[in-house]
């Protein structure tokens, strides 16, 4: 009979001052199911467990002034080697920043691959930079905008890997049709009915014929990333040149 054990596939290890915001949107739908059948697993650590003093304090004033407070090194310093002590060597180590590096479908599979990943998840003004040098953090960023905590990032990221997870998502097959697999956009889905408010679904995708529905598909995507994502296109015309 498989245990419990034989099925984990993922761990996630959250360092925050606000366990209570965990598991969230993480407990309901697909990665709800999969956190209940032990598919994967999620450990919180709560920074105040390694304050120094009764009132649980962690931050203190930015050196140098101006506003705001910064979590202490020494606080922080031991709760990343608690969290560390209960990890494997080969997950990440990551702190929620928005001056990070970005968080692409490339990360969350290289978290996934990992089997486990230990997320730093900041306040306040931020971190000493101390701790980040000392323990070697990789900082990573959601997007180009700031948030009042890591855990809202923590929370997308995650979800981003666990639907990687076998087993979480009904057909495993639509993974490989989704936005960014292919460094494309993905292209538009319609359903019935066939005509709603006097729009018609595509001729194309009722003729059964697979081969022009797929080059529809893929025409459809390479127009939506040129027009919305020119970044993206201008990497997927390089590579497709490569290619050639």
């Amino acid at each position: 009979m498989q245990s419990p054990s034989d099925k984990l596939q993922f761990t996630a290890q959250l360092l925050t001052l606000f366990p209570e915001m965990f598991p969230g949107p993480l407990g309901q739908s697909l990665a709800g199911k999969g956190l209940k059948d032990g598919l994967w697993a999620l450990k919180t650590l709560d920074i105040r467990d390694f304050s120094r003093d009764k009132h649980r304090s962690v931050d203190d004033t930015p050196a140098g002034g101006g506003a705001g407070m910064v979590i202490r090194a020494d606080v922080l310093g031991d709760a990343i080697d608690a969290a560390l002590s209960e990890a494997k060597d080969d997950w990440p180590l990551v702190y929620m920043s928005p001056r990070g590096r970005q968080f692409t479908q490339q990360t969350a599979k290289r978290w996934q691959k990992a089997g486990g990943v230990t997320i730093l998840c900041g306040r306040f003004e931020g971190v000493d930079e101390r701790v980040l040098s000392a323990r070697d953090v990789e900082e990573i960023s959601l997007g180009d905008f700031v948030l009042s905590g890591g855990e809202p990032a923590a929370i997308a990221m995650l979800d981003s890997v666990i639907r990687l997870l076998p087993g979480v998502m009904g057909a495993a097959e639509t993974l490989n049709e989704e936005s960014f697999t292919s460094g494309l956009l993905e292209y538009p889905h319609y359903t019935r009915p066939a005509v709603w408010e006097g729009l018609e679904i595509p001729e194309v995708l009722s003729s059964g014929h697979h081969g022009k529905i797929a080059e529809w598909r893929l025409k459809m995507s390479e127009e939506l990333t040129r027009i919305r994502r020119p970044d993206l296109w201008s990497t997927y015309v390089l590579a497709q040149k490569q290619k050639d």
